[in-house]
Order: C-alpha cells, then sequence, then structure tokens
C-alpha cells in the first residue's frame, strides 16, 4: 500500500476541495491518461485496486504512470470512546484530487486496450473520471 515513509505531522486537518487542478493536469509520461472530473480522496486502497485492474487486463503489456499520492492521513478514534481526549490515531491515507488532475497514464498499447483498462480502472475509483489522449 502507498504512504510516505515518514511525515513531519501525522495527524492533518481535514482541508476543502475546491478548485481546479494546477498541477499534473497534462499527460507527460506515456500516451493515455485517467483524468479526474470532481473532486475527492482517494485512498491507497484504491489507487492500488485500480492499478492491479489496469495491469491486469493490459496483460503487463505496457507501461502504468500512477501520478497521485497518498499524502494526507485520515484519523479515525476507536468504537465506543467517550468524547474528548484528543485527536485519533490515523487510519489511512488519502490522496486530494481535482478536476482536472491526471491520476493514471498508461503508455506501451493500443488506444482500445488503454482505453478499456482506464473504464475498468474508474470502476475501482469514487469520483467521475475520463480517459484522455496526449495533445501532440
Amino acid at each position: 500500500m502507498l504512504m510516505p515513509k515518514r511525515v513531519k505531522y501525522r495527524r492533518l486537518h481535514r482541508g476543502r476541495m475546491k478548485g481546479i487542478a494546477t498541477k499534473g493536469n497534462t499527460v507527460t509520461y506515456g500516451s493515455y491518461g485517467l483524468v479526474a472530473q470532481e473532486c475527492g480522496w482517494i485512498t491507497a486502497n484504491q489507487i492500488e485496486a485500480a492499478r492491479i485492474a489496469i495491469n491486469r487486463y493490459m496483460k503487463r503489456g505496457g507501461k502504468v504512470y500512477i501520478k497521485i499520492f497518498p499524502h494526507k492521513s485520515v484519523t479515525k478514534k476507536p468504537a465506543e470512546v467517550r468524547m474528548g481526549s484528543g485527536k485519533g490515531a490515523p487510519e489511512y491515507w488519502v490522496a486530494v484530487v481535482k478536476p482536472g488532475r491526471v491520476m493514471f497514464e498508461i503508455d506501451g498499447v493500443a488506444e482500445e486496450v488503454a482505453r478499456e483498462a482506464a473504464r475498468l480502472a474508474s470502476h475501482k475509483l469514487p469520483i467521475k473520471c475520463k480517459f484522455v489522449k496526449k495533445e501532440a
């Protein structure tokens, strides 16, 4: 599972998701990409599930680039614990995604194969996505 090796502060504020992606909004490494159309948190498990779906469909033929990383920790308190006594322990890690962000890139396969692999991966993610090609 993806997670930072070490972080300065383990318990972060939730923050707010607004605006569109200004970084990571172009297809740079591969020929095809999967772009977010909504904001959302994508967990490390969801990123891994999408990666596996892409690789399974391509039969490890092409190359997959993951362009998002879960930097933000989400904390949770144990069940049946009273209010107070501080913030909970980090439960899982999420990547904050805004509209326009290229999440995955695919290279080395035909467009039909890449399109279908991206479609399968988008079903593993909690936000709407679209398939894009690299601009020449």
